[in-house]
């Protein structure tokens, strides 16, 4: 039987002097077509374990296999079967928005009808429209982030790795793009996220996991874990799970 899972983190560690970890023993994964959100507080391992599952930082101890990659033996194999959207990722503003989706596609590959099917399939995924041909300094925080996601996904990778997908973006566009990674899994790709809106997290993810002080505490659905904890909505639990001694 095929594997389902297309990530499975196995006792992953960052270890930045002795006895001081990161991020100790984390284990989880992620199968096909599932929204999986790895939440937590600032300084508490999250970006450090997405960091290393996106070959961006060394593991200590442990693996993450990706795809069937090990980010250990075959980090170029993980890089091709991975998209990573940083928070902080921009686009070049005096390029076009079809300009940059071709440049970017010619990165990705470098067979010409690839490169347009990849460029076609941006197009669609980003609802961008004739916007396209204008430059992308006229364009909204929304739209570039919708820009941005649509080259991310121009690969169909594997997993894709979104770090704070909506962060200052207004309620339309948050709504937006929370349905164009719904719709994507529902056509089978598989999301690893993080963000620190417990909304976000509750409509779009169909599992959580809680990492505190470098340690994952929790793996459930968001009512799973809303049940577990007696509470009426993501962020207590959150606050319960981040707090207990």
């Amino acid at each position: 039987m095929e594997n389902e899972n297309v990530l499975e983190v196995k006792g992953l560690s960052k270890q930045y002097k002795k006895g001081v970890y990161a991020s100790q023993g984390v284990t989880f994964n992620v199968r096909k077509g599932e929204i999986f959100a790895l939440i937590g507080p600032n300084g508490a391992g999250k970006t450090t374990t997405i960091r290393m599952i996106s070959t961006l930082l060394k593991a200590t101890e442990g693996d993450a296999v990706v795809d069937g990659h090990s980010i250990l033996t075959e980090p170029d194999k993980v890089r091709q079967s991975i998209t990573y959207l940083p928070d902080e990722a921009g686009a070049y503003k005096t390029m076009t928005g079809t300009g940059y989706l071709e440049f970017m596609a010619g990165i990705y590959a470098s067979d010409p009808k690839q490169i347009k099917e990849f460029v076609t399939r941006a197009s669609e995924i980003s609802e961008l429209g004739d916007r396209l041909k204008d430059k992308i300094g006229t364009y909204s925080r929304g739209m570039i982030r919708k820009l941005l996601l649509a080259r991310a996904m121009m690969p169909q990778p594997a997993l894709a790795i979104l770090d704070e997908p909506t962060s200052g973006l207004d309620i339309i566009n948050a709504l937006d793009i929370r349905r164009m990674i719904k719709k994507l899994s529902a056509d089978g790709m598989s999301f690893l996220l993080s963000s620190h809106n417990m909304l976000e997290i509750e409509y779009v993810s169909d599992r959580v996991g809680i990492i505190a002080k470098g340690h994952l505490m929790e793996i459930g659905t968001p009512d799973e874990l809303k049940e577990k904890y007696q509470t009426k909505n993501l962020e207590e639990v959150f606050e319960k799970v981040v707090l207990q001694k």
